[in-house]
């Protein structure tokens, strides 16, 4: 299914012990917009994870346990979105998730 190594680039070793790169680069006033937005793009996002998971467990008792590739590899992009979103959140990374960049 999905790669353990895949969310490498996503959360790297030993984040919490990082020294501070610096000051933020963009305005703050704007990277609080764009954090108002992610926030609300992460309040759907739960549900939308719900609803994959209740979907999965159908599709497997339907497929003689056998879970769904599609939707498998949409939650790991999802989880890597959220990772992304929760980085920029955080102030651990400056790169904004998707919209805004591309979609891994």
């Amino acid at each position: 299914m999905a790669d353990p190594n895949e969310f490498d680039d996503v959360m790297p070793e030993n984040t919490a012990r990082r020294e501070p790169s610096g000051p933020v680069e963009e305005n703050l006033f704007l990277r609080l917009i764009y954090m108002i937005i992610i926030g609300i793009l992460l309040s759907f996002v739960g549900t939308i994870i719900g609803i994959l998971a209740l979907v999965q467990f159908i599709l497997a008792l339907v497929n003689n346990k056998v879970p769904n590739e599609r939707v498998a590899e949409f939650g790991t992009t999802l989880g890597m979105w959220v990772a992304k979103a929760a980085r920029y959140q955080t102030f651990a990374s400056e790169e904004k998730p998707w919209p805004w960049t591309e979609l891994d």
